[in-house]
């Protein structure tokens, strides 16, 4: 129980901060015009987050955290999607939703796939923080451990949908919206900086 808990406890650290996949899970749930229709973009986030909690568990981590030339690639590209990102956000308009953001859903699977496989600081974050804490378990208490962190990722991005429809009830002329995408793309892009410091 105490590693179901800790996994509990550490999945929830890491997924709460607002980051670009969690801002586009969010956005598709306030664009979309049924929430059903905004599920293609939570289920692909949480299936990534599951595959790379996985990974960490069972010894990517340790790969990543040996070699730094693959640290530093993950950065270079992360940090440049996160930039166009942001660039992204800053420019759409939540007022013409039903227009321009309610994307297909092949499309919100690729974005998904890409703003949950891209982000350097999602990725390192699992490896590092989640990786390096299930090695202190071992059998049952691995797998507990496992099962919590990936419960919570996936109860946090339909969550995440679910708000993201409530906000456009309440927000039908999108000036909310507006504000979070700008709020949303300045953090994003502070983030891009924040891991270029890392780098230089």
């Amino acid at each position: 129980m105490e590693a179901f808990l800790h996994g509990m406890i550490l999945a929830f650290g890491l997924i709460l901060p607002l980051g670009v996949q969690n801002v586009f899970v969010f956005s598709q749930g306030a664009t979309q015009p049924h929430l059903v229709r905004a599920l293609p973009a939570s289920i692909t986030a949480a299936i990534c987050d599951t595959l790379l909690i996985l990974l960490a568990v069972f010894g990517l981590s340790l790969i990543v955290l040996q070699f730094e030339w693959l640290r530093i690639a993950l950065l270079t590209v992360g940090i440049l999607f996160l930039l166009y990102m942001g660039y992204s956000i800053w420019r759409s308009n939540p007022s013409n939703a039903d227009k321009n953001e309610a994307l297909p859903v092949k499309k919100q699977i690729l974005f998904a796939l890409s703003v949950s496989l891209l982000n350097p600081h999602a990725i390192l974050d699992t490896i590092g923080v989640i990786g390096t804490s299930a090695l202190k378990y071992s059998g049952t208490e691995q797998i507990l451990f496992t099962a919590a962190c990936v419960l919570i990722s996936w109860l946090w991005f339909f969550g995440l949908t679910i708000a993201g429809a409530s906000l456009k009830k309440l927000d039908s002329s999108g000036k909310l919206m507006n504000i979070f995408n700008k709020c949303s793309a300045i953090f994003i892009w502070a983030t891009a900086v924040y891991l270029l410091t890392g780098l230089l």
